[in-house]
């Protein structure tokens, strides 16, 4: 559940890349048909072109510790039944990630306009948004191994020095 989380979090990080210098709009109640429609537009673009990928460069980072306790726990376990189990953990978050996004083109569109999205969509049609599509998921699965192993570290470091304001203060958690 925890490496479903982390991915469900890669994944909104890496779709929800955007070209700078665009301004978004300032944040709506409720999105206009309209601008409601260029979201699932612009969701299915990035879906179609990254959710595969994404899941793939994950799965490089999770499958090797799932292989070892595979092999550990099953040490007769064929290469065959292996490859399949991984395809299967492919298939398993590609379904979950895809059912998280299904909720993204609502946030798109109380984000952005009609007119901002259309933008993002003519973007990501240019050379460097189809390359945007292609390398962002390598990015973020390089940033996440990047950052998983220093989290625990940054989480007590955050903590300990949140609780030393808190005590300069005279409060506690």
């Amino acid at each position: 559940m925890k490496i479903l989380r982390m991915i469900a979090v890669f994944a909104m990080v890496a779709l929800c890349g955007a070209p700078i210098g665009l301004q978004s709009a300032a944040a709506q109640n409720a999105a206009t048909p309209e601008a409601l429609q260029a979201a699932r537009d612009l969701v299915a673009l990035l879906n179609k072109e990254t959710l595969h990928q994404m899941v793939s460069r994950m799965t490089e980072q999770v499958w090797p510790v799932y292989e070892r306790g595979l092999r550990t726990k099953q040490p007769n376990i064929s290469d065959s039944v292996v490859a399949e189990l991984r395809r299967e953990l492919e298939r398993i978050q590609l379904d979950y990630i895809s059912a998280v996004m299904a909720d993204a083109p609502v946030i798109y569109a109380r984000h952005f306009s009609a007119a901002e999205l259309r933008e993002l969509l003519a973007f990501y049609h240019t050379p460097v948004g189809e390359k945007s599509l292609r390398e962002l998921p390598q990015i973020g699965a390089e940033a996440m191994a990047l950052i998983m192993p220093r989290l625990p570290q940054v989480r007590t470091q955050t903590m300990d020095a949140f609780t030393k304001i808190l005590r300069q203060r005279g409060l506690e958690i």
